[in-house]
């Protein structure tokens, strides 16, 4: 199984759509959770990610995006077999 990481924050309706599907999936994740106005930790999610905002999903160290492109993934098929990886 894949090694997947969620950085999310508590009032994230997007994330919790993300950790529903993923939970759906029967994946296990790392959640790394940011304060809303934790900007040195939004920083360093921008260096890993190239993006502020949450949720960001990363899988075996890919940053895929967050909810949309998850969840267009997952439409197309394609999520599954990362995953399995």
């Amino acid at each position: 199984m894949a090694d997947v990481i969620v950085y999310s924050s508590d009032a994230c309706p997007y994330c919790v759509r993300a950790k529903a599907l993923l939970d759906s999936k029967g994946v296990e994740y790392t959640e790394n959770k940011l304060a809303l106005h934790d900007f040195e930790a939004r920083q360093n999610l921008a260096k890993l990610t190239g993006r502020f905002t949450v949720p960001q999903i990363i899988i075996d160290g890919d940053a895929i995006g967050g909810w949309d492109e998850l969840s267009s993934l997952d439409r197309a098929g394609e999520l599954d077999p990362r995953l399995a990886a």
